[in-house]
C-alpha cells in the first residue's frame, strides 16, 4: 500500500510505502529571507511532514540539497548544523542547481524511515 500525502495535481508533497517515507523537494515559503532563514523554513517543512508520516528527523535515510549558488554553503549548514540532531546526521549531498524559482536559494529532499 501506497500513502499519498498534500496530494496535489502534478505532484505529492510526501509518499509512504514500505516502511520509507519519501519527500518532495521542500523550498521556502518566503524567498525575501537569507540563505540561512529559506534553510529553516525547509527544515521546518521537512518536520512538518515527517510528523504527518509518523516520523522525525533522527530518523532521516538520506538527504539531498540542491542550492541555487554553492557559494551560499556556509550559510546554509548554519541552519542544518542548529536542526540535525547530534549522533543521528544522515548521510547527505549537496549540489549547486538551478531552481525552479530563481528567488529560492535552497531545496532539500529527504528520505525516512517510519
Amino acid at each position: 500500500m501506497i500513502q499519498r500525502f498534500e496530494v496535489g495535481p502534478r505532484m505529492s508533497e510526501l509518499a509512504v510505502h514500505n516502511g520509507v517515507a519519501y519527500l518532495a523537494g521542500q523550498v521556502p515559503e518566503d524567498a525575501s529571507q537569507d540563505i540561512t532563514g529559506q534553510t529553516r523554513q525547509v527544515l521546518e517543512a521537512i518536520d512538518a511532514l515527517l510528523a504527518q508520516a509518523g516520523t522525525d528527523k533522527t530518523r532521516i535515510l538520506r538527504a539531498q540539497i540542491f542550492l541555487a549558488d554553492v557559494a551560499d554553503f556556509a550559510g546554509m549548514n548554519q541552519a542544518w548544523d542548529a536542526w540535525v540532531v547530534a549522533g543521528n546526521t544522515p548521510p547527505r549531498a549537496t549540489v549547486q542547481a538551478a531552481l525552479a524559482k530563481p528567488e529560492w536559494k535552497v531545496e532539500i529532499v529527504v528520505t525516512a524511515a517510519v
